[in-house]
């Protein structure tokens, strides 16, 4: 299921009185639960990500302060950020690369489950402000793209 649902059902969920939400798209599924957890099925990715990769391999910025002007891409659920898809793989985006609507840029394991996140604009990442291995919060901004 893409991301994009998920935070519009989330949206929805939000703004309207239910305290319950469960989609069913084929084999894949998303239950939301206000002020509860949040369970998702999305596309399964090898196991070989359960363990973080030693190093960061993009730079971050440390420090707010210094987070350039752009479009922030915030963290859809809490979880571990992750830039690549294994670890002997290249990350999926780094600074100053191009990226289009839809490209993944990382991925976020929350309860065993890997998620990809996309982006929701096009434009050029100027900071990564994840660590690789490290865990995200909700609304966490991620990467910032301009």
């Amino acid at each position: 299921m893409d991301i994009r649902k998920i935070k519009k059902l989330i949206e929805l969920l939000e703004e309207s009185n239910l305290t319950e939400l469960e989609i069913v798209e084929g084999e894949e599924s998303v239950r939301l639960i206000r002020g509860g957890a949040f369970q998702a099925t999305p596309v399964a990715m090898p196991q070989q990500l359960i363990a973080p990769l030693p190093v960061a391999l993009e730079p971050v910025v440390d420090d707010q302060d210094q987070v350039p002007d752009g479009e922030p891409v915030l963290a859809p659920m809490v979880g571990t950020f992750y830039s690549a898809s294994g670890p002997e793989a290249q990350p999926f985006v780094s600074l100053g690369q191009r990226v289009g609507v839809g490209d993944t840029l990382c991925i976020i394991e929350a309860m065993k489950m890997f998620n990809q996140i996309e982006a929701d604009v096009s434009g050029t990442v100027v900071a990564i402000l994840a660590e690789n291995g490290q865990p995200v919060e909700y609304d966490q901004p991620l990467f910032i793209i301009r």
